[in-house]
């Protein structure tokens, strides 16, 4: 995918990130804009800040400084960087779809059971348009035979593919998508890639922590690479994997490659 100027709306802007957790400073000002539309890659070592980057922007983790934005309403913070609004902050996480590392599924709910809980309970929508939505998710996702299967009886590909018609089941405008593949056998990390490049493909926006690198360069707009917490190169996926500047992004993709 290449990437362009997008006139289109910002979808996610965070600025001048900062998350400390004692005197160790994970992210040192980092900035970041999603359009709608757009597929963020963020990449980097082990360390980078990559994840907690992302846990940020729901506020899975709390913001030491900075500002933070969806849909064009900021995040009302504190000075310290912790939330002022609760119901607030509880609205917009509404509008994210996050899928983890580890799946995070409901271990004693089914996977039709995962898919209504948060629409149901939490959003209020009826129970008979939930499930209709949540088994036209998980046909797109591939598991329509699964709906009565729980997560134990089912392969990590499984488990993560449900994660994300789970996300996806609260029509989220944007995704989060920390290491989604990073817990796979290899042998199933490409069914759920391939999920993933379906959505990239039909334009939703989507912020995705990977170290599939392949896939960053083929599906993202527009690629980060973080190194201790800073931004050390960013730009289209052709001129970061293809051209690199920094030599530090060129030693990561030489280890990587």
């Amino acid at each position: 995918m290449t990437s362009a100027i997008s006139s289109q709306p910002d979808a996610i802007r965070v600025t001048g990130l900062h998350k400390s957790f004692g005197s160790h400073e994970v992210l040192k000002g980092v900035s970041l804009t999603a359009k709608v539309g757009d597929v963020v890659a963020i990449i980097g070592g082990s360390g980078s800040g990559k994840s907690t980057m992302l846990r940020c922007i729901n506020f899975l983790e709390t913001p030491s400084g900075g500002q933070i934005e969806v849909a064009g309403e900021q995040v009302k913070m504190k000075p310290d960087g912790s939330p002022a609004d609760r119901k607030q902050l509880e609205r917009i996480r509404q509008s994210l779809g996050m899928v983890f590392q580890n799946f995070n599924l409901w271990t004693h709910k089914t996977v039709l059971e995962n898919l209504i809980e948060v629409p149901v309970h939490v959003l209020k929508v009826p129970k008979d348009e939930a499930v209709a939505r949540a088994r036209k998710l998980l046909d797109r996702v591939g598991l329509a035979a699964k709906e009565d299967a729980y997560p134990a009886f089912m392969s990590g590909g499984q488990q993560q593919r449900a994660a994300i018609a789970r996300a996806l089941a609260i029509d989220p405008k944007a995704m989060l998508f920390d290491e989604p593949t990073s817990a796979l056998d290899p042998e199933l990390v490409g069914e759920v890639l391939q999920v993933i490049k379906g959505l990239a493909d039909e334009g939703r926006t989507m912020i995705l922590v990977t170290h599939e690198m392949r896939f960053a360069r083929d599906v993202a707009s527009h690629v980060i690479y973080l190194h201790n917490g800073v931004i050390e190169e960013e730009g289209p996926p052709e001129m970061l994997f293809g051209a690199p500047k920094s030599e530090r992004l060129k030693q990561f993709l030489k280890t990587v490659g």
